[in-house]
């Protein structure tokens, strides 16, 4: 491949980008303005100033859109293909992954949280969402490599702590969008999640 197509790619994927960020950035303005039943892939495209073909070429749902947005979250240092050493290292990533998640609902703030925590997104049904890089999907993973290897025994199957976790992570989130981000987000996470994965892995 010649510099020139190198270069010529990188511009179609920084367009393709831009359009991505400024889909979801008129996707997070209705949302906040007026919530999860105003959010129809026409007012996005709207409020984008874009195509449906466009927000097609992208995403294929407005909640494929939301949960590209949460899932893409920046990574935490951990590196999740080391194995633990013993369950304290493990149940300590395991809490770094929910706090680096925080963090990023922090950043993307309550309005849009809020309404993203609604039954009514698909996005956050496990049967039915797509194999992104979820936190969960992430914990599951490597908390299966500790066990194949030895280092952690779990007193429940894999299945139902990512549940459990899943729900834990669920109420913290609207906890906090129930009390208008006005509470110790990180600390409750931390709190919560350390006690349940004291119970359940040794």
């Amino acid at each position: 491949m010649s510099e020139h197509t190198q270069q010529k790619l990188s511009k179609q994927q920084q367009k393709s980008q831009e359009t991505k960020e400024r889909i979801f950035r008129a996707a997070k303005e209705i949302l906040k303005k007026k919530g999860y039943d105003a959010l129809s892939i026409k007012n996005i495209c709207e409020e984008a100033g874009v195509s449906n073909g466009s927000f097609y070429h992208h995403f294929k749902t407005k909640d494929d859109l939301l949960s590209y947005y949460i899932e893409e979250q920046p990574s935490v240092s951990t590196d999740y293909s080391e194995i633990p050493q013993n369950a304290d290292d493990a149940k300590r990533t395991v809490i770094l992954v929910y706090l680096n998640y925080v963090k990023y609902c922090e950043e993307l703030g309550v309005p849009f949280m809020a309404n993203y925590y609604t039954p009514k997104n698909q996005a956050l049904n496990p049967v039915s969402r797509t194999k992104r890089p979820y936190p969960i999907v992430t914990v599951t993973t490597y908390l299966e490599k500790a066990l194949k290897a030895g280092t952690i025994k779990i007193s429940l199957t894999l299945e139902e702590i990512s549940t459990d976790i899943r729900m834990l992570v669920i109420g913290n989130v609207f906890e906090w969008c129930l009390r208008n981000g006005k509470t110790d987000f990180a600390g409750n996470m931390e709190r919560s999640l350390g006690k349940y994965l004291d119970s359940v892995i040794q």
